[in-house]
């Protein structure tokens, strides 16, 4: 293997851990929590998006992060995208975990705001646009 190759690798493991560090801090979580809450919100908005918008919005994600956009991925056909606000809080919750004490809108939230500031504008734009208006809640314009 190249240096290069092994500079990459550690410079996108430095990438996912910092987008981690990010949602713990918005959180003040501890960092494995925030690590779950990241994977569980990006399944769910995976599943949730028509396959195009999925596409475009994974090649913007630094590769690890893209690793775990993908894991586990079963293409739905794109049925997810009509289902309700509280159908997407369920999908993170039970990927999650059952916590009671979290607030599931405000910790969501987080997570599309960690992508707002890491995913170009018309991206994000054209994503919350393929979300069904509820949906749209928990991932409002800035």
């Amino acid at each position: 293997m190249t240096t290069t190759a092994i500079s990459n690798f550690s410079q996108s493991a430095q990438q996912a851990q910092h987008w981690v560090n990010e949602v713990a801090g918005e959180l003040d979580w501890d960092v494995p929590r925030a690590y779950r809450l990241l994977k569980a919100v990006l399944h769910a908005l995976r599943d949730w998006l028509p396959q195009e918008e999925m596409s475009d919005l994974a090649a913007q994600l630094p590769t690890l992060i893209r690793g775990v956009f993908f894991e586990g991925w079963y293409p739905l056909n794109g049925i997810g995208h009509d289902r309700r606000k509280s159908d997407f809080i369920v999908a993170v919750r039970r990927e999650f975990g059952f916590e009671e004490e979290i607030d599931f809108d405000r910790a969501i939230g987080a997570v599309f705001h960690l992508l707002d500031s890491h995913i170009s504008a018309g991206e994000v734009d054209q994503i919350r646009n393929s979300m069904r208006k509820a949906l749209r809640q928990l991932w409002p314009a800035d």
